[in-house]
């Protein structure tokens, strides 16, 4: 299982790398794994606030949805427009071309309550 060192993560199975005062948020290969085949994304609208732990939009697999939570507070400034088209790249690389949504953090010290890589793998174990 692909954990990167480099991101931080939710205990909801959402990935977070920070750029500067963005963060571009995913679910884990774990999560990815877990759903199956991602057949459907859907998304939160450019300019959505959302608060720690608030649902932002959901991800559809053959068999099941799985709702999709901010692991961190901010506002929606963009999103992957690459998944409408091809929704199986959070299955095929979850934490480059799989991303789903990039926020600007209106919560900086919230980055404290995230997992980084050791912890989050002692989750899953």
């Amino acid at each position: 299982m692909n954990i990167p060192e480099n991101l931080k993560y939710s205990p909801e199975h959402e990935w977070i790398k920070v750029d500067g005062d963005c963060a571009y948020i995913g679910i884990t290969d774990f999560a990815q794994g877990e759903l199956g085949d991602i057949v459907f994304v859907e998304f939160p609208e450019i300019g959505d606030s959302f608060s720690i732990g608030d649902v932002f939009g959901t991800v559809e697999a053959v068999k099941t949805v799985a709702d999709l939570f901010a692991p961190i507070s901010g506002e929606v400034i963009e999103i992957n427009d690459s998944l409408e088209d091809s929704p199986e790249l959070i299955n095929t690389d979850a934490y480059n071309d799989g991303w789903i949504i990039k926020l600007k953090v209106t919560n900086r010290d919230e980055f404290d309550t995230l997992l980084d890589a050791t912890s989050y793998k002692g989750l899953l174990s």
